[in-house]
């Protein structure tokens, strides 16, 4: 992120624009609908206004002269649009002075830019795209008027009016963040958001106890939960709504190491992160710490998410965590996520069940070695089954040798799977015989391992083949 959105106080100062015809014109209905006061040097000389309504065009100052030696002092901003050279002199002069300058499609000259814009009154939404392409801003614009209430700065607009007195009613900033949560969440929201103001501030005057309704504690502390949330396996749009929601909500979030920072980066920007994840053959701090930081963190008030790779209960200790959230006396919550055997198989299109040749499938951890040969792998030799190993990359030569030994044939289809929907995906297929040589294929983990006669129906599988019938051709004609 090269440009950091932030909003400009457009009654602190005089904004300065350069420039002329349509491109200026347009920059000024824009600031004089914002409500800015507007000095303007038309460069054509030409100051005219029409179109522009008679109370903002009031505040448009028309300037004379060489705007190069204009009196800066009090200026907020200087605005280039339709200026010519005249804009590259302008930026170097207000750059000098340490004024903000924007010369329009003129990155190098500006230090900010213009982000597409949402107006909803006292909410607005600002889109940018670094300045690279202001037609993505647009689109993504159109999606969000298309989402956004029309009511919605109505409702900020009735928040504020109540926000000192509410304040002053609820001292902790917790209960104050849940109480104005379940004002824009409820019914009161609803009510602003449908136009019915008047009965929204009759229901808010009726709430005699704001913190109680806020959900405090009869320690008058804001009430602590976990809510343990599945990150999925990678890509940030498999995130569930509720997920997101969690994530939004939080004010910290204990992660493992297989989350990705985009899902990081969904949750809220003030949430405290903290990592508690381990990386294979490096020491954790274990999971009788994790809980005790969960505990904490909810008896302390605050909402804590406890984020974990994939699905909490596969394989992610889920089962665990929660048990000890519920002899502590802690409330907690579980949000499902698309665990990565799943993934995989949907990636690279591989039918975990297909009738007539998958009926069953079964999903086992082979982390270690040691792990791969407490397994009965004599329950595992029907090939009408379908076998999911997480974590099997290192301990692969023990789940071949335990599969081969069961009776498993050798010539099984076999796919090793890197890193599911993430950029760098990767995918390597052969047969169990070979599943060691097809693990150094794979530039690191993690990988699900996939075992039976559904990956010859794979996405890789198909290529594989593809290729070695071209190859043939190619030395035939030879």
């Amino acid at each position: 992120m090269r440009f950091l959105p932030v909003f400009l106080d457009l009654q602190a100062g005089p904004v300065l624009l350069v420039g002329a015809g349509e491109l200026a014109r347009a920059k000024l209905r824009l600031l004089a609908a914002a409500g800015a006061r507007i000095r303007w040097f038309a460069t054509d000389g030409n100051h005219d206004v029409s179109g522009i309504a008679a109370a903002d065009a009031a505040r448009i100052e028309v300037a004379e002269g060489d705007p190069l030696s204009a009196d800066l002092r009090g200026v907020i901003a200087v605005l280039c649009a339709g200026a010519g050279e005249i804009g590259t002199a302008m930026s170097a002069r207000a750059k000098a002075v340490g004024l903000p300058v924007n010369v329009m499609d003129d990155l190098a000259h500006s230090t900010f830019i213009f982000p597409a814009i949402v107006d909803r009154g006292d909410v607005v939404v600002a889109v940018g795209t670094g300045g690279a392409s202001p037609v993505v801003a647009r689109r993504v614009r159109e999606r969000i008027e298309a989402a956004l209430p029309a009511g919605i700065g109505d409702l900020a607009t009735f928040i504020g009016r109540w926000r000192k007195a509410i304040h002053h009613r609820i001292p902790e900033f917790a209960l104050r963040r849940r109480f104005w949560e379940r004002v824009v969440d409820g019914p009161i929201g609803a009510l602003v958001l449908e136009g019915r103001k008047d009965e929204a501030e009759a229901a808010l005057k009726d709430i005699s106890d704001p913190s109680a309704f806020a959900g405090a504690q009869p320690s008058g502390r804001a009430e602590g939960r976990v809510t343990l949330v599945g990150a999925g396996p990678g890509d940030p749009d498999l995130l569930t709504i509720k997920a997101l929601r969690a994530l939004q909500d939080a004010d910290v979030v204990f992660y493992d190491e297989l989350v990705s920072l985009e899902i990081l980066d969904r949750a809220r920007r003030d949430a405290s992160r903290v990592p508690v994840g381990r990386r294979v053959g490096k020491p954790g701090i274990g999971q009788d710490a994790i809980n005790r930081l969960m505990i904490e963190a909810a008896r302390s008030g605050q909402r804590a998410v406890r984020l974990k790779g994939g699905d909490p209960f596969v394989f992610g200790r889920g089962g665990e965590e929660v048990e000890a959230l519920r002899k502590a006396g802690v409330a907690y919550s579980i949000v499902p996520g698309i665990t990565a055997g799943v993934a995989a198989a949907a990636q690279f299109e591989v039918p975990l069940t297909l009738r007539h040749e998958a009926l069953r499938v079964t999903f086992l951890t082979a982390h270690k070695a040691k792990d791969a040969e407490t397994v009965d792998w004599s329950t595992l030799t029907d090939d009408k089954m379908t076998v999911v190993v997480y974590m099997g990359m290192t301990a692969a030569p023990s789940v071949r040798d335990g599969l081969l030994a069961a009776g498993r044939s050798p010539q099984t289809p076999v796919g090793v799977f890197a890193r599911v929907t993430r950029p760098d995906a990767q995918a390597s297929v052969g047969t169990l015989d070979d599943l060691p040589a097809l693990i150094e294929k794979i530039d690191n983990g993690p990988a699900i391992l996939i075992i039976g006669d559904v990956v010859a129906h794979s996405a890789p599988w198909r290529q594989s083949n593809l290729a070695q019938l071209v190859s043939y051709f190619q030395v035939a004609a030879e």
